[in-house]
Formats: structure tokens, C-alpha cells, sequence
């Protein structure tokens, strides 16, 4: 996959904003502070999400998750509903019940390895993508360095976590297939209308879970104001950050920053909460890092 269409699609986010019909050709100051500003939303917003999970659990906070991206997409979208057709529907429920399963698995492996670790075998998904649609040897060797910093981190130890891992990969899995739908749902509905529509469907799959997590774990005030924020931080930050940044900067430019997001996530994790990494398991992720930095910045033009 060309670094423009991988990067406008793979936003931290997941909503994927439209690349600009005249994308910029230089990277300004402000494209800049606003591609750090979305990183940093979204990797705090779900570390703040991870404060509310004694209470509400990952469920619950992925359910309030989806509740304000759903306001913040339907807002943008505005959605035609009624004039949606068989063909446009298909796409955007299978992108619904991605969304809402995406964020679901990320969120419970963050609760059970640590947002760096967690962030970083999701990350493998858009990663995955953009290897297997080309056949450089450059990107071959790129799947190897990657390859061998997922090996290093699942390596066994006594505190090693598989499920946690699992349901890092199962995020992976998710979002590569969030990207593929992303596209069909943006070729067959126009504009914004596909993703606001799905968010919609995905808010509405988890309110019957919002409605049990509150009778079964009734929530406290800060544990439901933890939940808010990460809303806000983790979907309408990035998501209206990355409409911006689209417009000042290039896209492989933005492409190249997305890949310092689990770096960033190891940061807050390690600030933010205390999950601090050992030597190894930071040298790994930064051979994640590395293999998507390569793979963008030597990619063909």
C-alpha cells in the first residue's frame, strides 16, 4: 500500500478522515503540534479510561467510548439513514461490529499487559497491511524486524501474559479489518455518512452492556467522568486533530509520526500509571517502530 493511503487511513482514532484533494506538500510548525497533540490525546485518553476499569471494567469504558464517538461522528457525518441501500448497509454493519469489537480488545489487553505493550500488537494490524501489499525486499526485511520485536515481546516468562497478548492481537486483526472495510464504506457512502453511520450502530450494540455494567457495578462519579474523558481524548480529539493535521501536512509525513504512537503509549503508560517496560521489551516495540518507519519512508513515490 502507497504511505498516502496507508496513513490518511490508519488515524489513531480509527475513523480514518478523508485525505484533502490538494494535500500539502510541506510539513508546517502547526501540522506538527497538531500530530503530537492527537498522539498524546489518544494514547492519555486511554490511560485515563484504565482508571475507571476497578469500577466499570474495560466494558464499561469502552462502552461510554462508544457512546461519544458516536455523538462526535454523527455530529461531523450527519448521516442520510433512510436513504442508506442494501449494498451501503452490509459494509457499514460488519464496520460496526469491528469498531466496537476493536476497541472492546484493545482496552481489555491494556487492562492485562499495559498500554505500551498493548498498543504495540495492535499496531501490528495497519502494519500488517501495509506489508503484504507490496513485494519490495525492502518491506521483507521490514516484516522480519517486526516479526522479531512481537517474538521478544510474547517470549514465555512467569509474569507473561497470553490472553492479554491474544486480545492485543485480536485488536491487530480488528483494525487491519477497519482500514479494508473503511474503504468499501467510503467508496459505496459519501463523505463521512458510513463511518458516523457504523459508530451509531456500535454505540447503540453496546447500550444494553452500559445498561447492565451500571445496575451490576453501579459507577461513582469519577470513575464515570474517568470514562468521559477518555471518550473525548481517544475519538474526538484525534478525529477532529487529524481533519486539521490532514490539511498541513503531508501524508506520509503524517504516516511517519503515527509510527512513534506506541512510543507514546510506552510513555504515558510509564509516566501516567507506573508501567514501566524492561530494556528488551522497549528494544522490541522500538523494532516495531523502526519497521513502519522504514517501510513509509522508503516507499515509492
Amino acid at each position: 500500500m502507497h504511505a498516502a493511503h496507508r496513513s490518511a487511513e490508519t488515524s489513531p482514532d480509527r475513523t480514518a478522515p478523508v485525505t484533502p484533494a490538494h494535500p500539502p506538500r510541506r510539513t508546517s510548525p502547526v501540522g506538527v503540534a497538531a500530530m503530537l497533540g492527537s498522539g498524546l490525546s489518544n494514547q492519555i485518553g486511554a490511560a485515563t479510561g484504565s482508571l475507571a476499569f476497578p469500577v466499570l471494567g474495560p466494558v464499561g469504558v469502552v462502552a461510554v467510548r462508544q457512546y461519544v464517538a458516536a455523538l462526535v461522528l454523527l455530529t461531523v457525518g450527519r448521516p442520510q439513514l433512510r436513504s442508506f441501500t442494501r449494498r451501503q448497509w452490509q459494509p457499514v454493519i460488519l464496520l460496526a461490529v469491528v469498531f466496537g469489537t476493536m476497541n472492546l480488545s484493545l482496552y481489555s489487553a491494556i487492562d492485562r499487559v499495559g498500554l505500551g505493550l498493548a498498543v504495540t500488537l495492535e499496531f501490528l494490524g495497519p502494519l500488517a497491511i501495509a506489508l503484504a501489499a507490496t513485494r519490495r525486499r525492502v518491506d521483507a526485511c521490514c516484516a522480519v524486524l517486526a516479526t522479531a520485536g512481537v517474538v521478544t515481546l510474547m517470549r514465555p516468562q512467569p509474569s507473561t501474559d497470553y490472553i492479554g497478548m491474544g486480545l492485543g492481537l485480536l485488536a491487530a486483526v480488528c483494525w487491519a479489518s477497519y482500514i479494508l472495510l473503511n474503504r468499501t464504506v467510503g467508496r459505496r457512502v459519501p463523505g463521512a455518512q458510513g463511518s458516523a453511520a457504523a459508530a451509531l450502530l456500535s454505540a447503540l450494540m453496546f447500550l444494553p452492556v452500559g445498561i447492565v455494567v451500571v445496575l451490576r457495578h453501579p459507577p461513582t462519579a469519577m470513575s464515570l467522568a474517568y470514562a468521559v474523558v477518555a471518550g473525548v481524548l481517544a475519538s474526538a480529539v484525534p478525529y477532529l486533530a487529524d481533519l486539521f493535521t490532514l490539511r498541513h501536512v503531508p501524508a506520509p509525513a503524517f504516516g511517519l509520526f503515527m509510527s512513534v504512537n506506541p512510543v507514546l503509549a510506552a510513555l504515558v503508560g510509564w509516566i501516567g500509571l507506573g508501567q514501566s517496560l524492561g530494556g528488551l521489551d522497549g528494544a522490541a516495540i522500538g523494532a516495531v517502530v523502526a519497521a513502519n518507519v522504514l517501510s513509509i519512508a522508503t516507499a515509492r513515490r
